[in-house]
């Protein structure tokens, strides 16, 4: 049978080979067996995250050529507002969290919209008392805060020429960039508010009145030349020269309330972060006019009291748990949050582990509770006497959170003749209806009503969180009221959960609305049994769009890790 032995001998060998390479194959299949789905991008030195690859490139090389975080943020800032004009800007506002690793300190800066000087209720409100032009059109802009805030941000902390900062964005403007298909779809979508103005039509649109389209180029000549400007003056261009003038010609040409005078007296504020804890893990996050720093910092304060890790990542438990300290956060920025310039904000109340502790009672844990029966505490006695984010950190360890907008996307589709940009329509985030029916009714007046020089209260939260006492994960988020709750998901990604960056951000969130029938807007891909679940708690639960769009930096290990939100197609973190 000598068939059959040559058989077993040469299934002998094969058997013997393969027991020899085993330790080979278990060690290969042990190094390839990441435990995270979703990677970071990782570097040695600094990074930036953004909302649009080429901003991110921008920034990035400012750091390879010697800028320090800040620069490279304030390039990034101006190259946004080339590339993203539905959200990115100079007709806007936004605010900048900066840690600064040469004396250890954290600075908030707030270059928040402030209402003009015209800019008083009856301004807005037609023969019936309804309110109207607040959120498009000339009369919806505000003050225009991001070349101040930007430009305090680098005269205070940067390094490289201000110049050199702007010189890729003006090059970006005149050139022209090459329309993306999600760059297409946005400016069709925004194409009737495009169209407001014939300066804006002429930049964004065909003369058919058709957007442009994907492979077409963008080119903005105006903006270009405003670029150039605050390149060759500063901020005084915008505030006080070439620029304020054309703005105010604009505005008293069409109805418009923003005057020259309002330009000239802006200023942005450099502010005391607003610092808290989580877990042993210290926060800074923005003070008001910011509401989104203190929902952010409140409803951690009322998580701390759940065991969330125990719940897990997902779960119906720690949904239903996020989403009832929502309602107790965001009643209390509702009641409270304004600007500290008008009125008094008991902020170490409503950010005090005690006062969180007296709130945290109401919370069941077995059903939700209709957003109607939710009210405001008193945190007085606790008391001492379309928008973008990006983040960026250098290889000295300073890091830039920053989140801006203008408002709406697009802004209020104002572009005024000679300027190039969108305008903002920040009006729209005074609680002007509330204050209307305040005013009818005699009821007593809230942190946000408008009036002149004032500035609306705002969901933007740049976000820095601490390992010891060097950042540990800087990030933030677009979405208006969706914001704070988005940090705070992230933050229960990484902090309670121990998932990464890129994880985290990919998670499906939920956004509990205090509108309406308060219901639970989730994303698709929240497990049915979950969706289950929560509705048995008692939850209205709604799918809808997207939730947030964070751009998440992790440090760690001396490296550093960079997750772009995939919510935003052509979000990317550039490394050093």
């Amino acid at each position: 049978m000598p068939r059959p032995i040559a058989a077993i001998r040469l299934l002998s060998v094969v058997l013997l080979l393969l027991s020899l390479a085993a330790p080979a194959i278990a060690q290969t299949r042990q190094l390839l067996n990441y435990e995270e789905i979703h990677k970071p991008v990782v570097g040695q030195r600094g990074m930036v995250v953004s909302q649009n690859t080429l901003a991110s490139e921008i920034g990035a090389q400012v750091l390879r050529d010697g800028g320090n975080a800040v620069d490279a943020a304030v390039a990034t800032a101006f190259a946004l507002a080339v590339t993203l004009p539905r959200a990115g800007n100079i007709g806007g506002d936004g605010f900048m969290l900066v840690h600064l690793a040469d004396g250890n300190r954290t600075v908030a800066i707030d270059y928040r919209s402030a209402a003009p000087g015209l800019a008083t209720l009856d301004a807005y409100l037609d023969e019936d008392g309804r309110v109207v032009d607040a959120t498009a059109g000339y009369k919806s802009a505000g003050v225009p805060g991001t070349v101040a805030g930007l430009a305090l941000a680098h005269r205070n902390h940067g390094k490289l020429p201000w110049a050199r900062l702007l010189a890729p964005a003006i090059a970006l403007a005149a050139d022209g960039v090459v329309l993306s298909a999600d760059e297409a779809f946005a400016l069709d979508w925004g194409r009737e508010r495009l169209a407001r103005t014939p300066a804006g039509a002429a930049i964004f649109l065909h003369p058919d009145g058709s957007a442009l389209r994907a492979g077409e180029r963008l080119v903005q000549a105006d903006l270009a030349w405003s670029l150039r400007q605050i390149a060759e003056h500063g901020e005084d261009a915008f505030y006080r020269g070439e620029i304020a003038r054309r703005l105010d010609a604009g505005m008293r040409a069409n109805g418009g309330l923003l005057r020259y005078e309002d330009l000239d007296a802006y200023r942005a504020i450099e502010r005391e972060p607003l610092f808290g804890s989580y877990r042993g893990h210290r926060i800074a996050t923005m003070p008001p006019a910011s509401g989104g720093g203190l929902g952010i910092l409140a409803t951690l304060n009322l998580l701390e009291h759940f065991d969330m890790a125990g719940f897990g990542a997902g779960s119906a438990a720690a949904l239903h748990h996020f989403a009832e300290a929502t309602k107790l956060a965001w009643r209390d920025r509702a009641r409270h949050a304004g600007d500290t310039g008008f009125v008094e904000v008991p902020l170490a109340g409503l950010v005090s582990k005690e006062y969180a502790a007296r709130r945290v009672a109401s919370i069941s844990s077995t059903r939700s509770a209709p957003i109607e029966t939710v009210e405001a505490g008193d945190p007085w006695p606790y008391e001492s006497p379309e928008t973008t984010h990006f983040s960026v950190v250098d290889a000295d360890g300073n890091a830039v959170s920053n989140t801006y907008t203008i408002g709406s996307d697009f802004g209020g589709g104002v572009v005024v003749e000679g300027t190039g940009f969108l305008l903002g329509n920040l009006i729209g985030n005074f609680s002007l209806a509330a204050q209307a029916a305040g005013r009818r009714e005699g009821r007593a007046q809230t942190g946000n009503e408008l009036a002149p020089g004032r500035r609306p209260v705002s969901s933007m939260a740049p976000t820095i969180v601490f390992q010891g006492d060097r950042p540990w994960l800087v990030t933030g988020s677009p979405g208006g009221n969706t914001i704070p709750g988005t940090v705070v998901q992230t933050i229960l990604g990484v902090v309670d959960f121990g998932l990464g960056i890129a994880e985290s951000a990919t998670l499906p969130r939920v956004h509990q609305e205090m509108r309406g029938e308060g219901q639970l807007n989730h994303e698709r891909g929240v497990s049915p049994d979950t969706l289950r679940l929560l509705a048995g708690y008692g939850h209205r639960l709604e799918t809808g769009e997207t939730i947030g769009s964070t751009q998440t930096l992790l440090l760690r290990d001396g490296r550093v890790e960079g997750a772009a939100d995939p919510r935003r197609p052509g979000a990317t973190a550039v490394a050093e």
